[in-house]
């Protein structure tokens, strides 16, 4: 299924962070519907930055992460990077392991809401392997 520009501005793009078989961390790229009602009850923003959160850690819960203002590399297990720009959601699936790491790029500080995923809903997550 290819996904042709008129049906692209139904989505947002989105990058997914995940855990192996083995517990490691990777991620896939992908997009996520616009206008749908995430199964959500709170959401919390940050501007702050903590050395420990630059270090390889699991996502504490599965949740969003909304970048307001910013450039992120982020780092996965395999030493693989990307980068999250504002336009682009980041939706943070790994909860084992050691995780991910990240730094700022032509950044010097990261605003960003973390808008935590209910109990067994869905991320509305659409892999791109899965257009092709």
């Amino acid at each position: 299924m290819k996904i042709n520009k008129e049906e692209s501005k139904d989505y947002i793009p989105a990058v997914r962070l995940l855990n192996n078989p083995d517990g490691s961390c990777t991620f896939e790229k992908g997009r996520i519907p616009t206008l749908k009602h995430l199964n959500t009850t709170t959401f919390w923003m940050s501007n702050k930055t903590e050395d420990w959160e630059k270090n390889a850690h699991p996502a504490p819960r599965r949740q969003y992460v909304i970048t307001l203002k910013g450039n992120i590399r982020f780092k996965v297990t395999d030493g693989s990077t990307f980068i999250i720009k504002p336009g682009t959601v980041l939706l943070a699936e790994d909860l084992k392991g050691k995780g991910h790491s990240w730094d700022m790029v032509r950044s010097k500080s990261w605003e960003r809401l973390y808008i935590p995923i209910a109990e067994n809903a869905d991320d509305y997550f659409v892999s791109d392997k899965d257009s092709k």
